[in-house]
């Protein structure tokens, strides 16, 4: 399926809020509501739009600290830790990555003394380093048509 720019909009106003009715999406782009409805079906289908997902404020409940950790992961440990990491509820996005750290996560705590159980966890692991959140500057920015750099 191409996307053209009637799928680029549909898929902008997701992206900006995923709870907009297609009425609403149609009276935005200028198509019938039927025809937004038939696009996103195949759009999911297709596993371009891969699902919607609520926005939930970690300060709000109750975790004071958002942290990056890298992860230099020892030799052999690497399999281990991509299935513990699993397990960790701290963990929302985790990623494996090229460079000298293989590991890159970002994770939400309780308090320091909370980041400091988790690092403790995984040194079992390997060398980590943690960079603490002090405020986001751009987060889930939408995937646009025609990105030139």
């Amino acid at each position: 399926m191409k996307l053209d720019d009637i799928n680029w909009n549909i898929l902008h106003c997701l992206q900006q809020n995923a709870r907009q009715t297609n009425t609403q999406i149609a009276r935005k782009i200028g198509i019938s509501s039927p025809a937004v409805a038939e696009r996103i079906h195949k759009l999911e289908d297709l596993g371009i739009i891969e699902g919607y997902h609520a926005k939930v404020s970690y300060f709000e409940t109750e975790h004071q600290l958002k942290a990056i950790i890298t992860l230099r992961v020892f030799m052999g440990r690497l399999k281990p830790f991509m299935e513990k990491v699993k397990e960790f509820n701290e963990v929302i996005n985790c990623y494996r990555i090229t460079g000298n750290e293989n590991i890159f996560m970002e994770v939400v705590l309780k308090n320091q003394k909370h980041l400091q159980q988790l690092i403790d966890s995984l040194i079992n692991y390997g060398e980590t380093t943690t960079h603490i959140v002090l405020s986001n500057i751009v987060e889930n920015n939408p995937i646009i048509k025609g990105v030139h750099l």
